[in-house]
């Protein structure tokens, strides 16, 4: 198996300055020089803390996440597994996510391909996806946050679209906003991160 990255993305100091000169982002660039993204070498934790956060609010995402950790000590495979489905929902999972984390906890080991380094984003996120649990949404933010993928936007995220919407006219879905983001390639999860910190200034982390 790769290696998967830990620290900060190799490529973020050239993302950065390449953002800081684009009209419309550059200012939110400049106002938040640091942390950078940076790769904690942990498939499994992350994915499940992305389907903790599915279709709910940060706040609300952090304090079940809060109280999982209070359960397991560390969210591991054998931690889940040592669990119920139902122990998990008392964390305030629902039914669904409760299912899926417990889940992916029997196929974490195969939760990556072994070459991942050198497969496509289009044939990682094909990969991810049929798990259980992941969608799209979950899967980029898999490709950003766990493989510090340099080029990753996500239409389904609300946050990315209402980011875009403050910063210009004619943005009025996800498809909309994947389309205008398209001015920042290559380099969109780093435009992803700073969108994310103009809705809230704590930066997003799976």
């Amino acid at each position: 198996m790769d290696p998967l990255p830990v620290g900060d993305a190799p490529w973020w100091e050239e993302a950065v300055a390449v953002l800081a000169e684009d009209d419309l982002l550059g200012p939110i660039v400049r106002a938040y020089p640091s942390p950078a993204l940076a790769g904690q070498g942990d498939a499994f934790r992350s994915v499940a803390n992305a389907i903790v956060g599915q279709q709910i609010s940060v706040a609300a995402a952090e304090a079940i996440w809060g109280r999982l950790e209070t359960l397991l000590g560390e969210v591991t495979p054998a931690r889940v597994l040592s669990v119920s489905e139902d122990d998990l929902r008392s964390c305030g999972l629902t039914r669904s996510k409760a299912s899926y984390v417990h889940g992916l906890a029997t196929e974490a080991d195969t939760l990556l391909p072994s070459d991942w380094a050198s497969c496509s984003d289009v044939e990682l996120r094909k990969h991810l996806m049929r798990f259980r649990g992941i969608g799209p949404w979950t899967a980029e933010m898999f490709l950003m946050f766990v493989l510090l993928r340099p080029d990753v936007f996500s239409p389904g995220d609300i946050g990315l679209v209402r980011a875009i919407q403050r910063l210009t006219d004619g943005v009025e879905d996800g498809k909309d906003a994947e389309a205008f983001a398209e001015r920042w390639a290559p380099w969109r999860t780093a435009a992803s991160w700073f969108l994310w910190r103009t809705i809230d200034a704590e930066p997003v982390e799976y």
